[in-house]
């Protein structure tokens, strides 16, 4: 019976599904030779070789799949550096460009839940391909990719080394190291159960104190992502840790379930997304690493994004939801740093690829460096831009996709001119419907492009009118 290969759809970061529904190793034998192919037409010329990078996170059976991977890619004639062990999904993105390979295939479902698994598929250049290359796998896929007449090698190796290696050179080690030793700095890590487990340790050594670092494909019924619901754990533990020892800087550093997201919590252990870690680190990287370059962020990205970049004279740019749109312009342009709501940063002196260690070693790097709290560094910021926010989101289930189609519709047909009783005094249209109402708070209404879900974004002066805004948005929607 022939595989059903008309529901493989590529999103914004990969193919992921059921496992032994969606997500099998029929179809995953597949997809790989496929994606193995279109990034030979796409890179092969550039990098001269047919070398593949295979990898994966700590999911249920990851290994199995990613030997599978390397099995069928190998049959296709191309060589494989297989992982010998989990690692992150940017530790595998920098291999790829380090070992000039074609590009990498990591076995990883990222943030979703247990029954999750996935395909991530890396380019040449150590980021995500771009959406034309997803596209040319999801089309080639009713076309069977013969065996060659010479399979390719399949060697092992530990992608953990060279990447360690690369991230310890672009930030002041010592300095962090010493802050812990002397007991200035107090580091707190949550690995979800995920590939970062051990990540910060391999480089800062000793006193990095890390939880949920044991391999837990069910992520505890939950899911590998940063987000408050998730982190009961560590904020009972830094709470502790505060009660305990009231002195010194105390960080808490989170990572999806593959590492190539994060969050942090601060001394008085309030949870801190990315929409305030980024402009913490536009500010440390521009102010005390003298860099220089265009801060790319998506359209969901909080407005005081813009306001630091303009206080330390740096140009903006904005992209649709998705970091392989940063990615894209990283490739154009000279880019200090590229960020999105979700979690994802990356630096134009690394690959154009998100990457949580690299992000946790500047994040320390900041608090160490400026003798301030995150939560401090943030106020001062809103204070010298005078711009005070709250910011939050939702993930509305909707009831089919004829929901879906019919609310897109009425806001292509219908558009909203009052929320929550504000007017609306703008609308952006580059991903989704971003609505700017009077009182400077904007509402951002987005669709999933492969299931009935509506994610609900709002940023505005209060929490309390976050909620409101958001509130509405739900009870509109339903």
């Amino acid at each position: 019976m022939p595989v059903a290969v008309n529901s493989i759809k590529f999103g914004t970061d990969g193919w992921r599904g059921v496992i032994a529904d969606e997500f099998t190793f029929e179809r995953l034998a597949l997809v790989a030779p496929v994606a193995a192919q279109v990034l030979l037409n796409t890179y092969g010329e550039q990098v001269g070789n047919r070398k593949i990078i295979v990898g994966y996170d700590r999911r249920f059976m990851a290994e199995e799949f990613a030997s599978k991977v390397a099995e069928v890619v190998s049959a296709a004639g191309f060589d494989i550096l297989l992982s010998e062990t989990y690692a992150p999904t940017p530790a595998f993105s920098w291999a790829a460009k380090q070992q000039n390979a074609l590009g990498a295939l990591v076995i990883t479902a990222s943030h979703n839940p247990g029954k999750y698994s996935g395909l991530k598929v890396k380019s040449a250049f150590g980021g995500s391909v771009p959406p034309e290359v997803t596209k040319e796998i999801e089309r080639l896929l009713t076309k069977e990719v013969p065996p060659a007449e010479t399979p390719g090698k399949i060697e092992h190796f530990n992608p953990w080394h060279s990447y360690c290696t690369e991230l310890a050179s672009k930030v002041n080690i010592a300095k962090i190291q010493d802050s812990i030793a002397c007991g200035k700095l107090t580091v707190f890590v949550d690995a979800m159960h995920g590939a970062a487990s051990g990540g910060l340790g391999k480089i800062l050594g000793a006193g990095v104190r890390e939880i949920n670092s044991d391999r837990d494909p069910t992520f505890e019924g939950g899911a590998p992502e940063p987000l408050p619901k998730y982190l009961s754990r560590l904020f009972q533990t830094m709470n502790e840790h505060r009660q305990q020892q009231a002195t010194g800087l105390v960080v808490g550093l989170v990572f999806d379930g593959d590492c190539d997201r994060i969050a942090a919590v601060d001394g008085e252990v309030n949870f801190l997304s990315s929409q305030i870690l980024i402009p913490i680190l536009i500010d440390h990287l521009t102010k005390r690493r003298k860099f220089a370059g265009e801060i790319v962020k998506t359209v969901s990205g909080s407005d005081l994004i813009p306001r630091v970049a303009a206080l330390n004279n740096l140009l903006i740019f904005e992209t649709p939801v998705g970091y392989k749109y940063i990615a894209d312009r990283m490739l154009e342009a000279q880019v200090l740093l590229g960020g999105e709501e979700s979690g994802g940063i990356g630096y134009g002196n690394h690959i154009p690829e998100r990457d949580a260690l690299l992000s946790a070693l500047y994040v320390l790097e900041a608090v160490v460096e400026s003798g301030l709290d995150l939560r401090d560094y943030y106020r001062q910021l809103q204070s010298q831009t005078d711009f005070n926010s709250a910011y939050d989101r939702i993930d509305l289930p909707l009831a089919s996709m004829e929901v879906r189609e019919r609310l897109l519709k009425q806001l292509q047909t219908q558009p909203l001119t009052q929320i929550a009783g504000k007017s609306v005094i703008d609308c952006q249209t580059i991903d989704g419907y971003k609505l700017r109402l009077e009182d400077k708070s904007w509402l951002m209404i987005r669709f999933s492009g492969t299931e009935p879900v509506l994610r609900l974004y709002c940023e505005a002066p209060t929490l309390e009118q976050v909620h409101q805004t958001l509130a509405w948005a739900k009870e509109w929607a339903e």
